[in-house]
């Protein structure tokens, strides 16, 4: 399956291509939602094809937009995790843990 150009250059998808693209998307589509889904393929396509007109030839690879050096921190104790807090009212505790009736019998 290859999509085809027109002469104008346009690109065109073919029924094939659109049941196959149907297929993998698992989608269930009537002929009018079909025809328009591939009316909007092709107007993507051809805007592609513009991008790729452009010269980027002096322009740098961005892998993010955001310019950060390094992201990474050592880790820094801020606050205690109130574990005491939810200990206090235990009936029974062992250390930092609560205890509780055995409710299987083995």
């Amino acid at each position: 399956m290859e999509k085809k150009q027109t002469e104008a250059g346009k690109n065109v998808i073919t029924d094939e291509i659109m049941e196959y693209v149907g297929i993998l998307a698992k989608l269930e589509l009537s002929v009018e939602e079909k025809q328009a889904a591939k009316k909007d393929m092709e107007r993507i396509l051809d805007y592609v094809g513009k991008l790729n007109q452009l010269d980027t030839s002096g322009v740098e690879p961005m892998s993010d937009i955001f310019s950060v050096s390094n992201v990474f921190r050592e880790d820094q104790v801020e606050h205690k995790d109130g574990a005491e807090d939810a200990l206090a009212n235990a009936p029974k505790r062992r250390g930092q843990a609560f205890v509780v009736p055995r409710t299987v019998d083995l």
